[in-house]
């Protein structure tokens, strides 16, 4: 069995983590903060990023689109309908919307909030900053325009097919969600995408996940919210 080091609302792991629960890959879960730049973490990968998947082999597969094409090559199964299109342009759409969520919503929104939120924790002294939430919140807001605008044209986040992409962008709402960060009465059709992915099988282990002494806010693991 695969063993995944994460971190329970780091959305690169996330993603991983719904792949595999959507193609029956089980996994050795292993929690870690990355933040705190272990060696035994630094030995594996120097850049102390998640997630890092430990196979059979002696090469750990690390990175998020490491092991999105290491799940895809290994592990795809023939019973459900791949994550990946076939065609050339879907599956070009998909990879658009993978890079917006994976770098430009992080690198605006998600990043910000996790280290305000939950590095910090661990940083003697340190509490998170107003002024940098409310950027992250504001840039949210203009991301979640966009989205609403994606789902009122077509039923996923990349066409009218269900894609990797979906995945890509659960991984980051569901953190922000835990975290308190979105208003779904204001989201739109982003909030009907999300009920109808939320639903899926392959969900139900990141809606038990648990920080300590960090509950998530009220209705995170509510099916109809």
């Amino acid at each position: 069995m695969p063993s995944l080091l994460h971190h329970p609302l780091d959305p690169s792991s996330r993603l991983i983590r719904l792949m595999c629960a959507e193609y029956g890959v089980p996994l050795d879960m292993e929690e870690i903060k990355p933040w705190l730049r272990t060696p035994e973490l630094l030995e594996i990968n120097p850049a102390a990023t998640l997630p890092i998947l430990l196979g059979d082999g002696d090469q750990p597969v690390i990175g998020v689109l490491a092991n999105i094409h290491t799940i895809e090559d290994l592990y795809t199964p023939s019973v459900v309908v791949g994550l990946i299109p076939a065609d050339p342009g879907a599956r070009a759409e998909m990879w658009r919307m993978i890079e917006w969520v994976i770098f430009k919503l992080n690198d605006e929104v998600t990043r910000y909030i996790l280290e305000e939120k939950i590095v910090k924790r661990d940083q003697r002294g340190q509490t998170p900053d107003p002024a940098v939430l409310r950027v992250a919140k504001a840039n949210l807001n203009e991301h979640m325009l966009y989205f609403n605008w994606l789902f009122a044209n077509h039923s996923w986040l990349a066409g009218h097919s269900m894609t990797l992409a979906d995945f890509a962008l659960a991984a980051h709402l569901s953190t922000l969600d835990y975290l308190g960060d979105i208003d779904w009465g204001k989201a739109g059709e982003t909030r009907d995408w999300y009920s109808r992915i939320k639903s899926r099988p392959a969900f139900r282990t990141l809606l038990n996940d648990r920080v300590v002494s960090m509950p998530p806010q009220r209705g995170y693991a509510d099916l109809d919210f």
